[in-house]
């Protein structure tokens, strides 16, 4: 039962049983009302025989044996204002009365239902109109419990034939199910495993097949996104190599870097005054090159940073940014007096610092960063009058290694400003940008200390 083939085997039988049980009631009313009528038909024919003799009489042989043949105990016909009977000699007490023209739809179903279920064999007097000639009523007198055994016997066979049909019905749904649903379902199952067990085999990415319903819709969406996830877990073990030989190289390449210096370092001492002249620019060379290696390699195996929350004031902050990280550039602060933030003053730092190093780096002479709160969220714009970012910068802004806006730069530093602030549960956008001047804005959610 634990199987959706089972189960869907097992509740098409119950649905079908339910469904037949509502097709019962009304069949077996119908039974009931047709069983009356018949022996209303045939006590019309039988009192007939009447008609032939002259003086409306006949023997008691015969009228015993009419009566046995409709299976009545006593026939009454009014017809034309006259009225005929065929009765035994003893004929019992009447204990029920049927009028079976005044029966509506449902007293007709309580009826029969009660005929079938209370199984007494009462003595009942049904009247109707004969189905021969609706001008014609006619009395009968029965007993109750051949109609009631015969509705028995209906009901059995009913119950059988529905138990064959929802049988059959149920094998054909679940064949239907199995072969459109079930089946596919499986092979989806076991792909998924065999996958997971193995994702770097492409051999064990789906198929899919040139169904066009929901399952083939599923297969396709599967196979693309297996592919998709190959492609990303090659991309990162690229990566983890990538990282690994940097690792390797960059004590070494440090050292090499470092010897360099030092030779540049004599060149300054040179009589030569050319040689005097370039030594600072390949210094400075050399200097931004160990950077972008160490920068590189801190970005490719840091992990998440943990916070470490303080409340503090941003105008000092700017302040020694401007004072250590851009040469002393003046950055105007646009904020209420003693404007205080809650969060990790060194991410803090970093993530502003990097947007204040770019606007330098892209030829900003003056730098403003503004801020103010809105609905509990602490925003802090940070803008330039640089020559704005262009369109290609703009297009994978945020993306390492692509969104460098000067040559032979990472574009790192927007990327760990970004996961910064969204560590702190905030986010970093691009505001506006144009030929006057860039702006981004730092959103982080306004958590005063008690």
């Amino acid at each position: 039962m634990h199987s959706l083939s089972a189960r869907l085997l097992v509740l098409t039988v119950i649905f079908v049983m339910i469904a037949e049980i509502f097709i019962f009631i009304p069949s077996a009313t119908r039974f009931w009302q047709d069983y009356l009528l018949e022996r209303i038909g045939n006590a019309h024919l039988a009192v007939l025989s009447l008609d032939a003799t002259p003086d409306g009489d006949v023997s008691d042989q015969l009228k015993a044996e009419l009566l046995d043949h409709v299976e009545v105990y006593g026939i009454s016909v009014r017809r034309d204002g006259m009225r005929l009977s065929l009765m035994t000699e003893a004929p019992p007490d009447i204990e029920k009365t049927v009028m079976l023209d005044d029966l509506s739809p449902l007293a007709m179903i309580g009826a029969a239902m009660s005929t079938m279920i209370d199984q007494q064999d009462r003595v009942m007097r049904i009247v109707s109109a004969s189905p021969k000639d609706p001008a014609v009523l006619i009395e009968i007198v029965i007993r109750e419990g051949p109609l009631s055994e015969a509705l028995l016997a209906f009901g059995w066979r009913i119950t059988q034939l529905s138990l064959v049909i929802s049988l059959i019905t149920a094998g054909l749904v679940f064949a239907s199910l199995h072969w459109l649903l079930v089946r596919p379902l499986r092979r989806l199952k076991d792909n998924m495993v065999a996958f997971r067990e193995e994702p770097e085999d492409a051999t064990r990415v789906i198929q899919p097949s040139p169904r066009h319903d929901e399952v083939g819709l599923a297969e396709r969406e599967l196979a693309a996104m297996q592919q998709a996830l190959r492609g990303a877990l090659q991309q990162k073990e690229h990566l983890a190599a990538l990282g690994t030989a940097v690792a390797k190289i960059n004590h070494d390449l440090k050292g090499i870097l470092s010897r360099a210096i030092l030779v540049f370092d004599r060149l300054e001492e040179s009589e030569d005054p050319e040689v005097r002249r370039i030594a600072p620019t390949l210094i400075s060379t050399i200097d931004r090159a160990v950077a972008m290696c160490s920068q590189t390699l801190n970005y490719v195996g840091q992990e998440t940073p943990v916070l470490n929350r303080s409340e503090f004031e941003l105008e000092p902050l700017l302040q020694e940014i401007g004072r250590v990280e851009v040469e002393g550039t003046e950055i105007a602060a646009n904020m209420p007096p003693g404007m205080r933030v809650e969060a990790d003053r060194d991410q803090f730092y970093r993530a502003i610092s990097n947007l204040v190093r770019n606007a330098v780096q892209a030829g900003a002479q003056e730098i403003a960063v503004s801020s103010h709160r809105y609905n509990g969220v602490l925003l802090i714009d940070v803008s330039d009058d640089g020559p704005g970012l262009p369109p290609r910068a703009q297009e994978n802004l945020f993306k390492p290694f692509k969104g460098s806006t000067k040559s032979g730069g990472t574009g790192l530093g927007l990327a760990i400003a970004r996961e910064l602030m969204r560590g702190h549960g905030g986010d970093l956008e691009l505001e506006s940008t144009s030929g006057s001047g860039t702006t981004f804005r730092i959103t982080i959610p306004d958590r005063p200390s008690s």
